[in-house]
Formats: structure tokens, sequence, C-alpha cells
């Protein structure tokens, strides 16, 4: 039978756990100049239609007429907006970004909208004042 241990030995020092790794915080985004602003066209664009993605749940493709052209635009609001609430209405586009493929579907612009975690709302001009297609907003 082992001896115990004697009184005047202190016990073995446990090792603590080691401290959970606190996760580093989002890098910044990169500080736009306002040269890279004045890069981009904001325009108003009345949108004509509103049709699924074909290969994207949340996509709509929609036909909006920025005043001297229509153009497809893919965007990501289908979770909060039905096609009819969006038919006919004025949104925010920006309208000088490059065509981007959205899984398989070219977007020739963008949307502009406010998110938060649960909720998305297309940013639209002051109803009380008169706009248009085309129109630059700035």
């Amino acid at each position: 039978m082992a001896d115990p241990v004697p009184p005047s030995v202190p016990a073995p020092a446990s090792t603590p756990a080691p401290a959970a790794a606190v996760p580093a915080a989002p890098a910044a985004p990169a500080k736009a100049t306002i040269e890279d602003f004045k890069k981009l066209e904001f325009r108003i664009g009345k949108v004509l239609s509103v049709k699924d993605h074909p290969k994207a749940d949340r996509l709509y493709v929609l036909e909006v007429d920025l005043g001297t052209e229509k153009r497809q635009i893919v965007a990501g609001v289908k979770a909060f907006y039905k096609p009819e609430e969006l038919t006919g209405q004025n949104v925010v586009i920006i309208a000088n970004l490059q065509p981007a493929m959205l899984r398989g579907v070219e977007s020739q612009g963008m949307m502009l909208a406010v998110t938060t975690a649960d909720s998305v709302a297309v940013l639209t001009p002051d109803t009380r004042k008169a706009s248009a297609p085309g129109q630059k907003v700035s």
C-alpha cells in the first residue's frame, strides 16, 4: 500500500485552463476619399418589373427604368418585399458599377437599402417631392 502524501508537502497546483480566445474586433473598412465617392453615380430608377431569380431563393431580378435606358438589377430583398411592393417604386440606384454576375444573372447596377440584422428597407426618394427616373441623387 502506498504511503499517503505527508501534510507538509503541498498538493500539486492544478494547471489553469487556457483563457478563452477573445475574438478580434472586425477590421474597420478602408476609408473612402471624397474622390472615391465622386466616382459613384447615384440615380433614381423606377422599378418596372420584379421576377424571381432562377437560381437563388433570396434574390429578385428587377427591370429598372433609369430615364434614358432600362437596366437589369439583381437585388437580395426577396425575404422582405413582395414583387408588387417594389413594382412602380422609385428607388436609388448606383448606375455606374461594372456589371456583375450574381448566381448566373448579370446585374447592371445596385439598388441601395438600409439593412439591420433582421430587416431591409429599400432607399426611396422623399415622396413629398417630385422625382423622375434618371434624376441624379447627391
